[in-house]
Order: structure tokens, then sequence, then C-alpha cells
């Protein structure tokens, strides 16, 4: 039933939005997570994007497991672009950001990181931290 009710509101926040006429909105998001291989990726998407929101994951990682559902509503419903960076296929990547535990996402905003959280997060947490940086 939660799964209905928040399809509903997907719906109708896209309807909201092309009635305003701010599909270009829409269209500069994608409304899924994007996989990021290396630096260079990862450096093009927080610069085409004003908030990115990225999640160092690895799939061995239970917690990780757990947040991607929440990591895949973020990206569906909220103006943020999310981006997954798998930390074992990208250890070089993981370490310039001091990844030292999984799930860190770090929350670009304007280009630069502007907040970290380590750990299993609740989606009100996540909506709260891009909602401040919008």
């Amino acid at each position: 039933m939660a799964e209905d009710i928040e399809e509903i509101r997907r719906r109708k926040r896209e309807e909201l939005r092309k009635e305003a006429g701010d599909e270009s909105t829409a269209a500069q998001s994608p409304s899924e997570p994007v996989p990021i291989d290396g630096d260079s990726e990862l450096s093009e998407t927080v610069a085409e994007h004003d908030l990115v929101l990225a999640d160092f994951y690895a799939d061995w990682c239970g917690p990780c497991q757990m947040l991607e559902p929440i990591v895949e509503t973020i990206a569906a419903e909220t103006e943020a672009t999310v981006v997954k960076v798998d930390v074992d296929a990208n250890q070089q990547l993981a370490a310039e950001y001091g990844v030292r535990g999984v799930p860190t996402l770090v929350l670009f905003a304007d280009g630069e990181p502007a907040e970290r959280l380590v750990g299993m997060q609740d989606e009100a947490q996540l909506r709260s931290v891009i909602e401040t940086h919008a």
C-alpha cells in the first residue's frame, strides 16, 4: 500500500511539473541512480548538475542493500541527481573522498561536497539534507 501511495505522489508531482512548465528541471535530473566509474565521470556529473547525491556502496554490504530502494526513490522524486559509486571498483575515488565505511553518502551542492552521511539513512533524513541545499 505504501508503494501505491508513493507512486500516486510521484505521478502527481510529474503532472504538477508539466502544468507549471517545469519540465526542464525534470529532464535535467535522471529519475534513476547513475552508475559512476572513475573520477572523471563523477566530476562531469557534479559539474552538470546543481545537486548530486553520491552513494558510495559495496555489493557485499547489507546496509547498502537496504539503502538501495531509498536511494532509488530519492532519485525519482527529488531534484537531486543520484549517482552510485562501487567502492570495490573505484577504490581510488573512495579514498579521495575519505570513504572509510559503507554506505557513505556525499551530497554535492554547486560543485562542492556539502554534506556527508555515513551508515544507513532513512528517506526523511535524505530528503531533509537535499531540501536544505536545494
